[in-house]
């Protein structure tokens, strides 16, 4: 499969050079837009705010830092402390994390799995404007294809939308920032049927509770080995209660692996990294197409009781082509009835 290496191939001369120029004209029209901003009298991220501040500079050279490390492993993992940090460097309000931890009490059953509480959300990462928006809803689908074997696969799953209270957390929306910074520019595995030369990134955000009872176990990656049909997938832990230790584990394993298979028939020599998000906002990022991944389940401490891990899933990739099954389901159209759209800073996006 082709890289996304950034080389144009050869064109006619007249043809290159009517290309240049209409490059010159979008690259002039796109400097003399204004700048996003969010809306005046909201508490929302702003980082062009912190433009005058050295610590944002510090922030974004961590962030950096942790950008080379996923180009070089294709996977990080940041814990609690250092995203927390981050987060704060880049505008998120201190306010805004212990109300993020207890979103989930708001969610809803989940389409199609009993032990599961969802919502979601389609935003756009725009590097045209160098924003991000709210996307209209749309219905969701993943397809064996995709690397995604379950009962539900090719299923048209319809979730509760994602909340004013979570889109407009500015430490919500600093997550989103980190990941845009992190993805610019990453070369990867072209999957097919998306639109790889589309300056912009979909991204589903699913705000997800797996609970564990009595009766039922809660399974974080029912499917087992999968990859999730996009380009780069993000998870960030928010918070659990009686929640066993030994639950809940990530295993990455590389694309020979089969995919579906249970986490207890999977091939030891193709599991190449294990992580646990323990910590409020421990943080998982995979290049999605070069490596697949599967989870341990929830167990609870007493077994007698409720056991619930809460989680932001973020998936993104390029806009999909007519051909691709979710081709009639993913309109960049911006949301009617819950708009947001705020500023993002990329190094190098200009």
């Amino acid at each position: 499969m082709p890289l996304d290496q950034g080389v144009p191939p050869p064109f006619p001369s007249g043809f290159a050079a009517a290309t240049i120029e209409s490059a010159k004209e979008k690259k002039k029209q796109k400097q003399q837009q204004p700048a996003v901003r969010p809306a005046p009298g909201t508490s929302q991220l702003d980082v062009l705010a912190q433009a005058y501040k050295p610590e944002f500079y510090e922030t974004v050279a961590r962030i950096m830092a942790l950008r080379q490390k996923y180009v070089e492993d294709r996977v990080i993992f940041v814990e609690s402390r250092e995203m927390q940090s981050l987060l704060l460097g880049l505008g998120a309000r201190p306010e805004d994390f212990p109300r993020m931890q207890v979103v989930s009490n708001r969610l809803y059953h989940d389409p199609t799995l009993p032990f599961r509480r969802s919502r979601n959300g389609r935003f756009l990462i725009d590097f045209d404007s160098n924003s991000l928006r709210r996307l209209e809803f749309q219905p969701f689908t993943l397809t064996a294809e995709e690397d995604f074997k379950r009962h539900d696969s090719g299923q048209l799953r319809r979730f509760d939308e994602v909340q004013n209270e979570l889109q407009l957390n500015s430490a919500f929306q600093a997550l989103f920032a980190f990941k845009a910074m992190v993805l610019h520019g990453v070369a990867t595995i072209h999957r097919p049927r998306l639109a790889y030369g589309a300056n912009r990134w979909v991204c589903t955000l699913f705000n997800l509770r797996t609970v564990t009872t009595p009766d039922l176990v809660g399974e974080p990656a029912l499917e087992g080995v999968h990859s999730d049909g996009v380009d780069h997938t993000m998870t960030t832990y928010l918070g659990s209660s009686n929640m066993a230790p030994n639950s809940a584990a990530t295993f990455m394993h590389d694309m020979d692996e089969t995919t579906g298979v249970q986490l207890d028939d999977v091939s030891p020599h193709h599991i190449l990294a294990r992580v646990q998000h323990r910590n409020f906002l421990d943080t998982l990022m995979i290049v999605d197409h070069e490596r697949k991944h599967s989870l341990s389940p929830v167990y609870a401490v007493d077994e007698t009781k409720e056991a619930t891990r809460d989680m932001l899933i973020f998936f993104t990739r390029k806009p999909v082509d007519k051909t691709h099954v979710s081709g009639s389901i993913d309109s960049l159209r911006p949301h009617r009835d819950m708009p947001m759209e705020i500023p993002l800073f990329v190094p190098g996006s200009r």
